[in-house]
C-alpha cells in the first residue's frame, strides 16, 4: 500500500497554517469546532455540502437520559447489551452520563427538538431502548435540523474557516506526530499545516452496493490516516439498517426508513402478511438491529423475496404526517401511502461501528490526530451500535476533544517536503475507476456483507489486495480515482478484521462457525 496518494513534489505547493484543522463538516466537525477556543484558528474542510453528510440524513434522534423516568443505569445498560458486551464501559459512562448536558447545550442554542401538546419535549423509543429516550426535530429530520442549527453558528464564529469542495488526500506526519494534510482544492495541490488535526468524515457505506450513507461516503479521512499509521478497532463490525426502501433501481444512495417506525408501532412482515419477529426475539420488532437485519435476510431467502414490508397503517395519515413528513412524502413520491400501504424495505448497509482507534479525548496513536464521529472508534458500540447513539457521540466525544486540545495546544510548524524516496513509482495511465469501483462493492456486498464466511472472506481479501496493487502501479490524478483507492483500503480492513474474529458476535455474523 502506497504511503501518499499525491504523486507530486511539494516544495512548490502553496502552504497555510492553522492550529486546528477539522476534516468534515457534519455534526462531529461542526461540534467541536464551536467547542474550540475561540483564540485557535479552525480550518473545516468539507467533500461536499454540508447537506450530503451522514448527519444531515440522520432521521431517528439523539438518545440521551432527559425524562425523569429514565436513568442513566438504564441507558449505560441498553447500549451494552445492544453492543453484544463488546463495548468499552469506560467510554460509555462518559457517554450516558455527559451527554444530558451537551443536549441542554444544543437547546441553549435553539435546535428545535419537537414537543408534545403540553410543552415538554417528545421523547420516543427505538429499537434496543428499555425506556422512551429519544429526542428529535423535524418529526423524522433530527440531523438536518441540528446541522442546519450549529452550521449558523459556526458560519459567524471568526476563528471559523470553512473550504468546501476540498477532497483530503494525505496526512502528513514527522516522528508520529500530526503536521498537516495535503488536499486538492479544485485544480490545485496546498498543504495545510496544523498539529492538531481532527478526522470527521463520516462513513464508509460507498464500499457496499446498497447504503443509506451518502455518495461521498468512501472512507477517505479512515483511509488517510490508515496511510499515515493510525490503528483501527472494530473494523469488522458493519451495522446493516434492516429497513431501507425497497427500489427496483439501483441507486448510489438508499433511502433509510426510520427505525423510529417500528418504535411508533410499526411491524415487519413478510410477502404472506406473517409478522416474523413476533417469536425471534423478546424485543420482537424493536430488538437490536442486528438481529432484526439477520432475521430480515434470512426471512427474504427462505420466502424467495427480494425485500419484506413494514405495516404502520395503524396510524392515521395525520399523525404519520406530523411524525415522518419526510419518509410519508418520499414514500409518496414513490406511490405508497404509509396510512393505508405496507412500505417495501430491504437491509442495506448503514453505519460502521469500528474506526480509528481512540482514548477518551478522541486522541489516535498518532500524536495531535484525532477523530470524531463514524470515523472514530469510541468503544461506545461495540459489536452492535444502539440506535440513535450515534449523534450523541458526535456531541459527547467531539467536545472532549475540542477541550483536550483547547487545554493541550502548542504550535510547532516545520517545514515539510515528501522525499522522492517517498513517491511511488508510478506509471501516468488511467485504469478503468467505474469498473473497479463497483468491482469493490460487489465483493463486500457478497463476502463482506450481513452473513460471511471465512473461505469467501479470505478470496475477497486476496481480490481487494490485487485491486490495490493495481492501484499502486499508476499515477492517481482525479477524485473518482482517490475515492477507489480510498474504498479499497477500508474494505481491505474490515475483511481482515472479520477473518480475525472467529466468534460471531453483533454484526459480525459467519456461517462457518
Amino acid at each position: 500500500m502506497r504511503r501518499f496518494l499525491y504523486s507530486g513534489e511539494t516544495n512548490q505547493l502553496t502552504t497555510e497554517a492553522y492550529d486546528v484543522i477539522i476534516i468534515g463538516s457534519g455534526l462531529a466537525g461542526l461540534y467541536t469546532a464551536l467547542n474550540l477556543d475561540e483564540k485557535l484558528s479552525c480550518a473545516m474542510l468539507s467533500k461536499a455540502e454540508n447537506a450530503k453528510s451522514n448527519s444531515w440524513l440522520a432521521q431517528g434522534g439523539i438518545a440521551a437520559v432527559i425524562s425523569k423516568d429514565d436513568q442513566v443505569e438504564c441507558h449505560f445498560q441498553d447500549t451494552m447489551v445492544a453492543g453484544a458486551g463488546l463495548c468499552d464501559k469506560e467510554a460509555v459512562n462518559v457517554l450516558v452520563n455527559e451527554g444530558p448536558n451537551d443536549i441542554h447545550n444544543l437547546m441553549s442554542m435553539n435546535v428545535p427538538f419537537d414537543l408534545d401538546e403540553e410543552g415538554d419535549l417528545h421523547i420516543t423509543r427505538e429499537g434496543g431502548h428499555t425506556r422512551n429516550r429519544v429526542l428529535h426535530c423535524g418529526g423524522d429530520a433530527t440531523g438536518r435540523e441540528t446541522v442546519k442549527t450549529l452550521e449558523s453558528f459556526a458560519m459567524n464564529k471568526p476563528n471559523i474557516t470553512l473550504k468546501e469542495s476540498v477532497f483530503l488526500l494525505d496526512i502528513i506526519t514527522e516522528k508520529n506526530r500530526a503536521i498537516g494534510v495535503i488536499i486538492k482544492d479544485g485544480e490545485d495541490h496546498k498543504i495545510l499545516l496544523s498539529t492538531n488535526i481532527v478526522v470527521c468524515t463520516g462513513g464508509i457505506g460507498q464500499a457496499y452496493q446498497h447504503t443509506t450513507n451518502p455518495i461521498e461516503a468512501t472512507g477517505d479521512g479512515i483511509a488517510a490516516a490508515i496511510r499515515a499509521g493510525a490503528h483501527t478497532k472494530n473494523m469488522e463490525f458493519v451495522q446493516f439498517h434492516p429497513t431501507a426502501l425497497y427500489s427496483r433501481d439501483d441507486h448510489d444512495q438508499s433511502f433509510l426508513i426510520s427505525e423510529a417506525v417500528r418504535g411508533e408501532g410499526g411491524i415487519l412482515k413478510n410477502k404472506d402478511g406473517d409478522a416474523y419477529m413476533a417469536d425471534k426475539h423478546p424485543m420482537k420488532d424493536l430488538a437490536p438491529r442486528d438481529i432484526v437485519t439477520r432475521v430480515t435476510a434470512e426471512e427474504m431467502v427462505k420466502t424467495n423475496s427480494s425485500h419484506v414490508y413494514l405495516d404502520i397503517t395503524s396510524k392515521t395519515d395525520t399523525v404519520l404526517l406530523k411524525r415522518f413528513p419526510t419518509i410519508f412524502k418520499k414514500c409518496q413520491e414513490n406511490n405508497i401511502d404509509i396510512s393505508k400501504d405496507w412500505i417495501p424495505v430491504c437491509p442495506v448497509q448503514h453505519y460502521l461501528m469500528g474506526g480509528l482507534k481512540t482514548d477518551l479525548n478522541g486522541m489516535t496513536n498518532i500524536k495531535g490526530l484525532y477523530a470524531s464521529g463514524e470515523a472514530a472508534c469510541t468503544g461506545v458500540h461495540g459489536a452492535n451500535r444502539l440506535a440513535s447513539n450515534s449523534l450523541l457521540e458526535c456531541l459527547v466525544f467531539g467536545r472532549r476533544c475540542a477541550q483536550y486540545i483547547n487545554e493541550n495546544h502548542q504550535n510547532s510548524f516545520s517545514d515539510y517536503v515528501l522525499e522522492k524516496n517517498e513517491l511511488p513509482k508510478v506509471e501516468s495511465k488511467e485504469l478503468d475507476y467505474d469498473k473497479l469501483s463497483k468491482e469493490i462493492k460487489e465483493i463486500m456486498t457478497s463476502k463482506g456483507g450481513i452473513i460471511r464466511e471465512e473461505a469467501d472472506m479470505k478470496e475477497a481479501l486476496g481480490q481487494m489486495n490485487k485491486i490495490l496493487e493495481s492501484l499502486d502501479a499508476v499515477e492517481l490524478m482525479s477524485k473518482q480515482s482517490f475515492e477507489v483507492y480510498n474504498m479499497a483500503t477500508v474494505s481491505k480492513e474490515i475483511l481482515t478484521a472479520a477473518i480475525k474474529r472467529k466468534n460471531n458476535v453483533g454484526a459480525h455474523y459467519r456461517t462457518d462457525i
